[in-house]
């Protein structure tokens, strides 16, 4: 009895990384048309008897302003060219600021978020740390930095129930992703750690400081170019 169970487990184990390896492959050519987070909030709006809302529209990353992908790096993950998935240092300094009971950023980088969500659902349990990583380590071996990026603006929330660049560049600003400005660019990228209660227009104090603050570090970073990113 107890050899079966193992070798079912094993085979499990064996079908877990045969899918999420051919997911992952998949995924780096093929638009992601859902999240589990888009099914998670929908499923939230009917318990709360509150009609459907999802705004999505894939676009290829060359139809995004380079505003808003300077805005998600110098806001989300300063070194997103340089690392491997992981900012060790972010993690570290995150981890002792929580000790000393400080409300701060975590150190998820974009990638790590890219994978929890495409690949897996909202929490912070170990278990579902783990399978970040895993996912993580992944799609950096597997993608570019540009579909990593790609991937990460088409699918991350930026409002409620609106999810992608192009979606909350018409919702918020009625326009497309591409003819987003410096200013516009960063409204969207400081929201980004709570879309559903921040306001990228009618920004408060706080809100309109980080948003002045990103739009001068967009205006400063000069060119971005990803091929010359770190290679794996």
């Amino acid at each position: 009895m107890v050899r079966k169970l193992l070798r079912l487990l094993l085979r499990l184990i064996l079908w877990f990384f045969a899918i999420s390896i051919l997911s992952v492959i998949v995924f780096r050519f093929v638009p992601i048309p859902y999240t589990p987070l888009m099914f998670i909030r929908l499923y939230e709006q009917k318990k709360e008897g509150k009609s459907f809302t999802l705004e999505h529209d894939w676009v290829s990353l060359d139809k995004i302003s380079p505003n808003l992908q300077k805005a998600v790096i110098v806001s989300e993950d300063g070194h997103f060219l340089s690392h491997s998935g992981f900012d060790f240092k972010a993690i570290e300094k995150a981890m002792k600021n929580n000790e000393k009971g400080r409300k701060i950023k975590g150190g998820s980088t974009i990638s790590q978020q890219t994978a929890k969500n495409v690949f897996l659902w909202p929490g912070r349990s170990y278990i579902r740390k783990g399978f970040e990583a895993y996912f993580t380590v992944l799609i950096e071996f597997l993608w570019s930095k540009e579909r990593i990026l790609e991937v990460y603006l088409n699918s991350i929330e930026m409002g409620n129930g609106v999810y992608g660049a192009e979606a909350a560049a018409q919702h918020w600003y009625k326009k497309s992703a591409a003819k987003l400005t410096p200013h516009e660019a960063a409204g969207i990228a400081v929201i980004l750690p709570n879309p559903r209660k921040y306001n990228p227009i009618k920004s408060g104090p706080y809100v309109s400081k980080r948003k002045q603050t990103i739009a001068r570090y967009i205006n400063g970073y000069g060119p971005l170019d990803l091929k010359k990113s770190k290679k794996k």
